[in-house]
């Protein structure tokens, strides 16, 4: 069970990385009847050592130092400055191992993977880390199975996200794992952030697509979004858009990276997945609320997006008892 969390620092910890983290486990909710962890920040440079941050002037101490992560069931490693080239205090990584040996989780955030790297934590795990640095840290760490184009991977009890904001999307994982879809999905609603993005438990998820500098099939998408159920052609959405079909189907590449069928696809596939962690409702519905049509289709296409079937997705959400 999840109770007891810290994070470790280094000097040059960037303060939104470490916000993340405090912003999950260090907040009393329990007004809300939410889970209240034992949260404290501890130094890896020693109890009451001043460290500097990435933003001029600004400098956090903290009176815990690495003792603190001796009784910690999950300890999080935010991103530092020049955390990629760096080297890193051996009683640092000697208590990572520490406490991956004797259960705990560790959490990196963004470039805190290098923490991990360096302990040996990522030898033969697949790991997440922002696409800038990927082949650093794959230059750095031979065997590590480096995953560029994920938000977060979770292999057990090893969790690492990607850029800044994955952060969140690793610390809720991790609460919807030990503490279910509920309390997660509160937090996230205090934060005024998506319960999960793009694909939740899958062990990994997809990183979003990016924007694209202009917008002609922004209001076809939202359409297409509200009217997942319904069968529609790249003719009846180029009308829409008034284009022409070869015209909206090459804008429609230019924006979103993908054709309008995958596009389409992957929302489905959203939409289910959405439907299994928070209803009872049967695949049969499910199907045809997402456009599918059938269960078969609903399963078929599952498992190509995500690996795992409905049902079992359903199960590692809502627990063994949800069929």
């Amino acid at each position: 069970m999840l109770n007891n969390v810290a994070a470790v620092l280094l000097d040059g910890v960037h303060p939104f990385e470490l916000g993340v983290v405090c912003e999950v486990f260090g907040l009393d909710r329990s007004d809300e009847g939410l889970p209240v962890y034992d949260f404290a920040v501890a130094s890896a440079e020693g109890p009451g050592a001043t460290l500097g941050t990435h933003v001029p002037g600004l400098t956090i101490s903290t009176p815990y130092g690495l003792e603190r992560l001796e009784e910690a069931d999950l300890i999080a490693v935010p991103a530092g400055s020049d955390y990629v080239r760096r080297s890193y205090p051996p009683e640092l990584l000697n208590a990572l191992v520490r406490a991956v040996d004797r259960g705990a989780r560790v959490l990196s955030v963004c470039s805190g993977v290098f923490v991990l790297g360096a302990a040996g934590l990522l030898d033969g795990r697949r790991s997440a880390v922002h696409w800038s640095q990927a082949e650093e840290l794959a230059r750095r760490h031979p065997l590590a199975i480096v995953e560029p184009d994920v938000l977060y991977v979770d292999e057990d009890p090893v969790i690492t996200s990607a850029g800044t904001a994955s952060g969140i999307d690793a610390c809720l994982h991790i609460v919807r794992k030990e503490q279910g879809p509920e309390v997660a999905n509160t937090i996230a609603r205090r934060m005024v952030v998506p319960p999960h993005r793009d694909g939740g438990q899958a062990q990994y998820i997809e990183r979003p697509l990016p924007s694209a500098p202009c917008d002609t099939v922004g209001e076809t998408l939202v359409w297409m979004e509200r009217h997942l159920d319904e069968e529609v052609t790249v003719e009846q959405l180029a009308a829409r858009a008034h284009m022409s079909p070869r015209t909206f189907a090459r804008r429609f590449q230019q924006e979103t990276g993908t054709t309008p069928y995958r596009w389409l696809l992957r929302q489905r596939v959203l939409l289910a997945q959405e439907l299994l962690e928070a209803t009872d409702e049967t695949m049969d519905f499910i199907a045809s609320r997402t456009g599918f049509g059938t269960a078969a289709a609903l399963r078929h296409q599952f498992v190509r997006s995500l690996g795992t079937t409905p049902n079992a997705y359903r199960r590692t959400f809502r627990g063994p008892q949800a069929a």
